[in-house]
């Protein structure tokens, strides 16, 4: 176990550098929300997932939508990483002919299992996945990544009831929970109240957990692989921009790319905090 978590925190520290790196050479790009969700995707992806950057397209492989697609960065760092595809790629983010779109496109990188960008339609999307796994009698997982603002949209709610209704308990979602949104905090734009009790209204089994913990996150795909007939929730309280001092809990780091002299000292402290 200790040597799977050195690997994952030398792993996330590796990501959040390229999620600085890629943003900054773009001039463009969303950190805030990408380094807050770093660890669960580390986690994941290293961790968790059965998956093979050798056959991206293995019917048996475990599926990941990224639900709060402005994230890419986050996604296209933790591909590469895992061997999707050549990491010097990663600089060539939002850049014209590139295929590191500003919102990931499953028909131009390998290893992406839906297009997001669009607000409210990974849950939808993940629930269809494992619907398909049912049927095709597979033993697949689906993990789908939401933000906090993004469960303000109608159709999450739906999506929710849909997973429910069909007992899909291949769906693990994790909810990036850094309380805030493009427009300011989450509470202020759309209360979200009490949000685990919602999801368990909702008929979802629900796990509250320290986002940046690597333990807890584990501990949490376990939990959620031995529950039977519902899915589950994890809800991940994290920070916005975290392991950047000027950007932790600053909501206009959600989509704007650091300067050159910032991207420098983000990486000092990201080599110091997580060293």
């Amino acid at each position: 176990m200790r040597e799977l978590l050195l690997r994952l925190e030398a792993k996330a520290k590796e990501i959040r550098r390229y999620i600085v790196l890629m943003t900054a050479a773009a001039g463009s790009g969303h950190p805030g929300g990408s380094l807050s969700a770093a660890d669960i995707v580390t986690a994941l992806y290293f961790g968790v997932m059965r998956i093979d950057p050798k056959r991206p397209d293995d019917p048996n492989r475990d599926r990941f939508v990224l639900s709060k697609g402005h994230a890419a960065p986050l996604l296209y760092a933790a591909l590469a990483e895992r061997g999707f595809f050549p990491q010097r790629e990663l600089m060539t983010l939002r850049k014209l002919g590139s295929r590191l779109q500003g919102h990931p496109d499953m028909r131009k990188l390998p290893g992406v299992e839906m297009s997001t960008g669009s607000l409210g339609q990974g849950l939808s999307a993940a629930n269809g996945m494992a619907l398909a796994g049912r049927l095709d009698g597979r033993d697949y997982r689906v993990y789908v990544l939401l933000g906090d603002g993004e469960i303000q949209e109608g159709q999450v709610w739906e999506a929710a009831m849909a997973a429910t209704h069909y007992k899909l308990d291949s769906v693990t979602a994790f909810l990036d929970y850094n309380g805030l949104q493009i427009d300011g905090p989450v509470e202020e734009v759309m209360s979200l109240g009490r949000v685990a009790d919602k999801w368990r209204a909702f008929g979802w089994h629900v796990i509250e957990i320290d986002g940046h913990d690597f333990v807890a996150i584990l501990d949490a795909v376990r939990e959620a692989k031995e529950t039977k007939g519902k899915p589950t929730m994890v809800i991940a309280r994290t920070i916005k921009g975290k392991g950047v001092s000027f950007m932790e809990h600053q909501v206009d780091w959600h989509g704007k790319a650091p300067k050159a002299e910032q991207a420098s000292q983000a990486l000092v402290e990201l080599r110091r905090n997580f060293s």
